[in-house]
């Protein structure tokens, strides 16, 4: 079985000194300074420097550390590194943040609301009370919603190609999508597979240039452009074909797994009540990082800010975690 990623999203809370309940009793409820939701870049930043100033926090992640980066089977551009994979990039800032005294703890967030003088997150093992939340849940891959996608998810259809490029070892695939992720995915899968499609709904692609120009010149790759996917197609066991709308008619091209890159969702469905959204569903921030509550920050790709990359999210956590910072010496 393919393993669902988008299912996984990854949530992490807050932070101050813990007193854990045994197993089987009463849920545990803590009091911290400060929550980090997230296992991201973003929190993992975030719960770096929120150590490294002291500050009474944790982190609460359902999933692993590292988020949609450490499916990334090759980052390029993150400073200090010629190449990285994401898992090793994201390994390596968790190990940084607990050397620096960052606390985590694998739970999922399920609601967080205001309290008197504060914010308060339940996990499925748990209460937690906070003076300060940094949302830091990242995004999730977005679906097309077209036939055959969710009947053959783990059966051919995958969001990420760093995970289940394994299973398509010189076979044929497909991918969706002309951003960062999909040109980075194709290139992975071009190691792999015999054959590889792009579909793409424009007629260039908006990844960096070095990598768009690397992808669309490798003999492997077919391309299609102006082009969407509009079904998949197999013989209940797994994939055998995807239907193509192209610029020419639809096209049946038979493949043994689809992999898509159309976007993602901001995961703040528990925190709906606490800050102001978009229409996307994105965390509207102001001044970078604050958001419509002043108890709550927002970092990383779960905020409305466009460039998403992984440089951009340990920026965001590292401004959230020193705001927070800044707030508290205000008081004192």
């Amino acid at each position: 079985m393919i393993w669902r990623p988008w299912r996984r999203v990854i949530w992490a809370d807050m932070g101050f000194s813990v007193n854990l309940v045994e197993s089987g009793s009463e849920m545990a409820s803590e009091k911290h300074t400060v929550l980090i939701a997230g296992g991201g870049p973003a929190a993992l930043s975030a719960a770096l420097y929120a150590a490294r100033y002291g500050m009474d926090h944790i982190v609460l992640e359902s999933w692993k550390p590292g988020g949609q980066a450490a499916l990334t089977a090759e980052i390029e551009n993150y400073p200090g590194f010629i190449s990285i994979a994401g898992a090793e990039l994201t390994a390596k800032m968790k190990e940084q943040a607990e050397r620096a005294g960052a606390v985590f703890r694998m739970e999922s967030v399920e609601t967080a609301e205001e309290a008197e003088n504060g914010i308060v997150v339940r996990t499925d093992s748990g209460e937690y009370h906070g003076d300060y939340l940094i949302i830091a849940t990242g995004a999730a891959p977005a679906t097309l919603g077209i036939p055959g996608e969710d009947e053959y998810y783990g059966r051919g259809v995958s969001f990420c190609a760093t995970c289940d490029a394994p299973f398509f070892r010189n076979r044929r695939a497909i991918v969706v999508g002309g951003g960062d992720s999909a040109v980075k995915e194709a290139l992975h899968l071009t190691h792999v597979v015999s054959q590889l499609g792009l579909v793409h709904r424009r007629d260039r692609l908006r990844a960096e240039p070095y990598l768009a120009e690397k992808l669309v010149s490798n003999e492997k790759v077919t391309t299609y452009w102006n082009s969407h996917l509009r079904e998949i197609k197999g013989d209940g066991q797994g994939v055998t074909a995807a239907v193509i709308e192209t610029p020419g008619g639809m096209k049946t091209v038979e493949t043994d797994g689809v992999f898509l890159y159309v976007g993602t969702k901001p995961a703040t469905e528990p925190f709906r009540s606490l800050v102001e959204l978009t229409e996307k569903g994105a965390v509207l921030t102001r001044n970078i990082v604050g958001t419509s509550n002043p108890r709550v920050f927002a970092a990383g790709d779960v905020t409305d800010n466009g460039f998403r990359q992984v440089v951009t999210a340990v920026s965001d956590g590292a401004r959230a975690a020193a705001a927070i910072f800044d707030r508290i010496q205000a008081y004192d």
